[in-house]
C-alpha cells in the first residue's frame, strides 16, 4: 500500500543551507556567474545568478539526464563514481557535479566564463558538495 506521508520533498532547511552552499560557490570564484541544485530527477532545488536565466526548469532536467547517462557511460568503461562532469565551449563553461547526499541526491550545476581558473572551480565545488553530502 502506498504510504501518502511519504515524501520526496527537499526539507527547506536543507534547500536554505544548499543555497547557502552554493551563494559561497558563485562568490569564491571569480567568473562563476550561475550556480543550480537540483534533485536527482531533475527539479531545481536552489539557484543563485549573477545573470537573468529564464529556463531553469529546463536546465535542472536536461542536468540530472546528463549525469544519469554519463554514470551509465563511466560504468560501461569499468570505472567507478561519475562526480564531476566539465563541458568546455567557446563561450563559457558547464560544469555538472553529483551530490549523493544518502537522504537526497543532488545535482549541482554552475555556468562559468571561458576564461575561469578551472582548478579553483574544482576545488570549490568539491568542497560545496562535501558540505552538502554531510547535511
Amino acid at each position: 500500500m502506498l504510504d501518502i506521508n511519504f515524501t520526496r520533498k527537499i526539507p527547506s532547511d536543507y534547500a536554505e543551507f544548499g543555497e547557502n552552499q552554493i551563494r559561497k560557490l558563485l562568490n569564491a570564484v571569480s567568473g562563476v556567474e550561475f550556480v543550480m541544485l537540483c534533485s536527482s530527477d531533475g527539479f531545481e532545488i536552489a539557484l543563485v545568478s549573477k545573470k537573468n536565466i529564464n529556463n531553469s526548469g529546463k536546465i535542472a532536467a536536461v542536468s540530472s539526464s546528463i549525469l544519469a547517462m554519463v554514470t551509465a557511460f563511466i560504468s560501461e568503461i569499468n570505472l567507478i563514481g561519475c562526480q564531476t562532469i566539465t563541458l568546455d565551449a567557446e563561450n563559457g563553461k558547464a560544469i555538472l557535479t553529483s551530490i549523493p547526499n544518502h537522504k537526497y541526491p543532488l545535482v549541482m550545476v554552475a555556468l562559468t566564463s571561458k576564461d575561469i581558473l578551472l582548478g579553483r572551480m574544482l576545488y570549490e565545488t568539491k568542497a560545496t558538495a562535501e558540505a552538502l553530502i554531510k547535511y
